[in-house]
């Protein structure tokens, strides 16, 4: 089958072991299934894959690619869930894996995944829309809609508007009520935010109109100052990422002085992968797509991710 692979890793030329071409087909394990993959969708987890981050070299090589939906083998229209793990929470499993960690991921025509990580994929959502929900999009809708404890009309600051995560959590929050702000070094992905349905837009570290009641958080180090200065007392931080940097300075006279809170939060499971997708076929949101590419021309997907310029996610078809 063909496949993208990870043949090599290199943290100052990560497509330098990007491989494309011909793979085995997926051994199936007891307990486990295979998906004709339709649609995949590109995260930046991909290209840390091959700058060596989280891999372990013995893997190598191995299957990129976290999310998909295609069709199994019984037939149904299927998206996948990513984490494998156990428990109710598969998130909390300490053994827990993404595809493409431990087992081949999803950049390929054939997958291989415990039966119990497939959702029903609703028959309104197509399948490159549902490709981007297991990782990005379910990310967003767990930060959102749990660990940010908010009712609708309270107002969240997104922190890098443009990513995947970014763009989830602005569109997902102007659909659940939420008065939502944005921030970009970009004056064109800051006017992108406001079509997507951000309530403002501001450039990174400027000072707002008022506190927020949480801010969203995947950048990191060069936005973390920011993020607590802009907490109302009580307020909180959600965290699933730190892509500029992971030990910024914690400030924690502020945290305790304001009564802040710092939440981690991590992908999301299974049954939130489901509601994710009910949510979408109730109230029309659809993921904002940079680009659809071809499996075979996955090495320019790559790239475009690399270079940061892209708003939205990058969906590869098969």
């Amino acid at each position: 089958m063909f496949a993208v692979t990870a043949t090599q890793t290199d943290p100052d030329n990560p497509l330098a072991g990007l491989t494309l071409g011909e793979r085995p087909e997926p051994k199936v394990p007891d307990g486990w299934t295979t998906v004709s993959v339709r649609a995949a969708a590109l995260n930046h987890h991909d290209l840390w894959t091959l700058k060596g981050v989280g891999i372990r070299q013995d893997r190598l090589p191995i299957v990129l690619g976290c999310d998909a939906a295609g069709v199994d083998e019984d037939g149904n229209e299927v998206i996948v869930h990513s984490v494998i793990g156990t428990g109710a929470d598969e998130t909390l499993d300490p053994k827990r894996t993404l595809l493409s960690e431990v087992h081949d991921g999803t950049f390929a025509e054939w997958v291989a995944v415990p039966r119990r990580n497939l959702v029903p994929k609703p028959a309104g959502l197509g399948f490159e829309h549902a490709a981007c929900l297991p990782t990005a999009w379910l990310t967003a809708y767990r930060m959102l809609f749990d660990k940010a404890g908010l009712e609708p009309g309270s107002t969240v600051l997104v922190q890098g508007a443009g990513g995947g995560v970014a763009t989830a959590l602005i569109a997902l929050g102007r659909a659940g009520g939420y008065r939502v702000w944005a921030t970009s070094r970009s004056e064109d992905k800051r006017a992108r935010a406001l079509e997507l349905g951000a309530d403002q837009v501001f450039e990174p570290g400027a000072r707002l109109p008022e506190r927020v009641d949480a801010v969203m958080e995947t950048v990191g180090q060069a936005t973390w100052d920011h993020s607590l200065k802009s907490l109302k007392p009580g307020g909180r931080i959600v965290v699933s990422g730190a892509t500029s940097g992971a030990v910024p300075p914690a400030d924690l006279n502020r945290v305790f002085f304001l009564q802040l809170s710092v939440v981690g939060s991590t992908m999301g499971t299974r049954e939130q992968l489901g509601r994710l997708a009910v949510f979408l076929e109730q109230t029309g949101v659809r993921p904002v797509v940079d680009r659809v590419l071809p499996l075979t021309q996955a090495r320019d997907g790559f790239a475009a991710m690399a270079e940061g310029e892209i708003f939205g996610k990058i969906v590869f078809t098969v």
